[in-house]
């Protein structure tokens, strides 16, 4: 409804978390923050609607999509599960996240148990 200080647009759809980050910066900087009403978006328009024109285009009006992310440049940053698939990598999500990719397992023996407790303590 109302963008206060911050740099959201009057009538544009915005995630919730974007929202809420946008007016937590601006009530850091003592200013005034923005005031909007939740949408619930249907399916077409929630696939359409994400960062992520990999995973849009995959849904629906595809030429439009890509069209749109090749004039305007966009980068996906391929942080979903969908866009990962479609382009054949390691999903983000367990031994697929970055975090764990270097882990090694260590056998739980009793030679180990105190490194294991130690590190847990940590």
């Amino acid at each position: 409804d109302d963008p206060g200080d911050t740099e959201l647009m009057t009538g544009s759809l915005v995630d919730m978390f974007d929202f809420e980050l946008e007016n937590d910066r601006a009530m850091t900087a003592g200013l005034n923050p923005a005031s909007g009403k939740r949408v619930l978006l249907g399916i077409t328009k929630a696939s359409l609607a994400t960062d992520s024109f990999l995973s849009a285009a995959s849904f629906q009006e595809t030429t439009r999509v890509l069209t749109d992310a090749a004039v305007k440049g966009k980068i996906d940053p391929l942080l979903g599960l969908k866009e990962n698939v479609i382009i054949g990598k390691l999903i983000p999500a367990g031994t697929g996240m970055n975090r764990y990719r270097n882990v090694t397992p260590v056998p739980v023996i009793e030679e180990n148990r105190d490194l294991l407790q130690s590190e847990a303590a940590e």
